[in-house]
């Protein structure tokens, strides 16, 4: 085995291809720098055609072998696989925490999350079988089974640097196909420690998962190769949907899940005590750097209402402490990089220029990296403005005041995005139309971030997703398997 991915030192990072640790050299690198800090932590190679080459190379010959196992034998590996993520979760935790930048709670409770879906694949012999019909003729019988895909891909982002490979991985695995990852080149140690886990797990044969470092040769390469059959993504709407029609152009399956811009609807009757921690938590949690970030407080109600609301949001993000990820005191984690920073700090100056109203300002001391920003708060009457619908990936918070539920409704779903959103009330049917009639796939009541379980779909609509079939539950199995029917007569 080649040098150790996730040393403490500032190492170049290997790829990991056919079981072992390759050095990738001759082609750029860049830093993967602590958000915190600003220190270097590694140096990412960016992978092109070569890299990619020899990964699906390894993928195909390890192919065979692998998809003719039984199910029930694979899905024993990824429950060794569990063991192994297990055994070093706190360690996962710790690089998503330096790498991403968010809260060492926050790095936690997204490797939770990763491990349900392991666990929920593991459950593949159940979730494979097909179904029967007999007799449908004289002497003829007719039964749908499942097969793998053959070698299939996932881009991922930045955001959950260990969450999202996990959301692809066990599936592709289990359902006896190989598999390609290329993280984001922001922060990739968190993957390279899920690759020493894979490495580790006997019954995974080499070339069956593989890992490529790099940006965008490396996802061209995906997207170009013949021999990949499907690529997974997630990432921003405007390039979800470029490796949607570039995938199917090159005749792949593609799930590619884009951006979001969520609301949360705030009725009259609902409980302040129980919405106002959700509301800050979604919308600054990992300093909004979420797919199902609640960037949008909705708030229904009259005048007074209306002050009571502004008053409590603004009181309730004041108080939140913004910070390094490594200190425990921290609510509000640095952005990932100061790039990042820059494009919400110039989101918040354009939305003042076009009118909106700056209830709380996050913008000061950036820190020594030049990457932190406070919770930032801003009220909009312009229902169509770049505030109030557009992604901004950060810890902005659009206030839209409307007079009633249906007004409500009018304003979430003139979104193009439906990744998800929520809605607090006590109402049963205010929370019953509301679920009725919204347009997103994930929705929550009294909860701020409605994120499914692994054992359901992560199930976004319109432009949050450019595919059919999503990531989780049995979607994934539906993705990474194709269906063949087989008429017998005898």
């Amino acid at each position: 085995m080649g040098p150790d991915p996730v040393e403490p030192t500032p190492p170049r990072l290997p790829n990991y291809v056919a079981g072992a640790w390759r050095a990738v050299e001759g082609v750029e690198a860049i830093a993967d720098v602590d958000p915190a800090s600003g220190e270097t932590l590694a140096s990412v190679p960016l992978s092109g055609a070569a890299e990619v080459d020899a990964a699906v190379a390894a993928a195909r010959g390890a192919l065979p072998e692998w998809r003719a196992l039984p199910p029930q034998r694979r899905a024993r590996a990824v429950l060794t696989l569990r063991e192994q993520l297990l055994a070093r979760r706190e360690e996962l935790a710790r690089l998503i925490s330096v790498d991403m930048g968010k809260t060492l709670a926050d790095a936690e409770a997204e490797v939770g999350r990763g491990l349900e879906s392991v666990e929920a694949a593991a459950a593949i012999p159940h979730l494979l079988k097909g179904e029967t019909l007999e007799g449908v003729g004289p002497g003829v019988d007719v039964e749908s089974l499942r097969q793998p895909l053959g070698v299939v891909a996932a881009i991922t982002p930045f955001n959950f640097p260990a969450m999202i490979p996990l959301w692809f991985l066990p599936y592709a695995l289990a359902c006896g196909n190989a598999f390609i990852l290329k993280p984001s080149e922001a922060d990739p140690r968190p993957a390279a420690l899920i690759s020493a886990a894979i490495h580790a797990v006997e019954e995974i044969p080499p070339g069956i998962f593989n890992l490529v470092h790099g940006g965008h040769d490396a996802v061209d390469g995906l997207l170009e190769h013949p021999g990949i059959d499907a690529i997974s993504f997630v990432g921003q709407a405007k390039t979800a949907r470029m490796v949607a029609e570039r995938g199917a152009a090159a005749g792949k399956r593609v799930q590619a899940l884009g951006g979001a811009k969520n609301s949360l609807v705030v009725m009259p009757d609902a409980e302040l005590e129980q919405a106002l921690p959700a509301i800050m938590g979604s919308a600054f949690g990992a300093a909004g750097q979420r797919c199902l970030a609640g960037s949008v407080c909705v708030v229904v109600g009259g005048a007074e209402r209306r002050a009571e609301l502004r008053a409590a949001l603004v009181e309730a993000a004041a108080a939140l402490r913004v910070g390094s990820g490594q200190d425990p005191r921290t609510d509000v984690c640095p952005l990932v990089s100061a790039a990042a920073r820059e494009r919400v700090v110039a989101a918040i100056g354009r939305a003042r220029a076009e009118g909106a109203e700056l209830l709380l300002d996050g913008r000061g001391d950036a820190g020594p990296a030049g990457t932190l920003l406070g919770p930032t708060i801003a009220a909009t009457g312009d229902h169509e403005s770049e505030l109030a619908r557009e992604e901004l990936f950060g810890p902005l918070l659009a206030l839209v005041e409307v007079d009633d539920l249906d007004a409500a409704l009018a304003f979430v779903n003139g979104s193009r995005y439906g990744n998800a959103g929520a809605i607090f009330t006590r109402s049963g049917a205010a929370a019953r139309q509301y679920r009725n009639q919204v347009e997103a796939g994930m929705l929550g009541v009294n909860i701020g971030v409605p994120a499914p379980v692994a054992w359901f779909p992560f199930s976004g609509w319109k432009d949050s997703i450019d595919g059919d079939l999503h990531a989780n539950g049995t979607d994934a199995v539906d993705f990474y398997t194709r269906k063949k029917v087989v008429t017998t007569r005898w």
